[in-house]
């Protein structure tokens, strides 16, 4: 069942976060993203095998799947985009994704299924075009992948940040904003000290979305940071993190 996250009667952003079985730690919990604007359609982070038949079957009630425009992929993992074969067989869709994945991508699809399908994301970030907005591709290298890009809605003011915010948690929980800021570092704390690369790195991405105006952040994994003031403690907090190279010792490169 989808969240709704935004809906002005013309622009939609929808996330569904119950498709991934995390029972039993078969999987890691997964959120997908839907953006909708005046009839035109963009899918963020998609997922596995594990997630298209639901997600296909969910959209239905909201926007036709054949009529995607994008598939928009923080990176190249496969809770993003293994089941990026199936997409692009269902819908003439563009793959959006960083230069340094994109020739990558081809190794999820049939022979021949990529060709000309699949639009390279400079360094720098771009602007692509939905409907009547716009869709910023934000760059958010090495946090944890080095071709990585978080996607910010404008018109929602919201911030799709990937694996940046992401919090383990059963996907029953995945729907609830957070509320006790101090309470949910736990869910996210070991995850962010190995996957994001250094306190440098993360420094760097609170600037940049420091001038953006934020109203949510919503990550891949976990709950959501809805509000300016929840917004701002995450920063706060990931600002001042030691992580990834800043906490790795020769204790870390031992022969086994």
């Amino acid at each position: 069942m989808a969240i709704e996250l935004f809906n002005d009667g013309k622009h939609l952003c929808l996330m569904f976060d119950d498709l991934v079985d995390d029972t039993a730690n078969v999987a890691v919990q997964a959120n997908q993203f839907l953006i909708v604007d005046n009839g035109h359609g963009a899918l963020i982070d998609p997922g596995g095998n594990m997630t298209y038949n639901g997600l296909l079957m969910a959209m239905h009630n909201y926007f036709p799947p054949k009529r995607l425009e994008y598939i928009l992929a923080s990176h190249a993992d496969p809770d993003i985009i293994a089941s990026i074969n199936k997409w692009m067989i269902h819908a003439d869709c563009k793959v959006v994704i960083s230069k340094l994945w994109a020739r990558f991508v081809p190794h999820f699809c049939s022979v021949g299924n990529a060709e000309g399908r699949i639009q390279s994301i400079p360094d720098e970030g771009m602007n692509l075009a939905l409907g009547s907005s716009i869709i910023k591709a934000v760059p958010a290298h090495f946090m944890h992948s080095e071709g990585n890009f978080q996607f910010y809605d404008p018109i929602s003011k919201i911030l799709f940040s990937g694996d940046m915010g992401a919090s383990i948690v059963p996907h029953n929980e995945a729907d609830t904003p957070v509320t006790d800021f101090n309470a949910h570092i736990p869910t996210m704390e070991g995850f962010h000290r190995r996957y994001m690369i250094s306190n440098k790195i993360c420094r760097y991405w609170v600037n940049m979305v420091r001038q953006l105006d934020v109203e949510m952040i919503v990550p891949q994994h976990g709950r959501m940071f809805k509000g300016k003031k929840m917004v701002n403690e995450f920063l706060g907090w990931i600002e001042n993190l030691p992580c990834g190279v800043d906490i790795m010792t020769q204790d870390n490169y031992r022969l086994p």
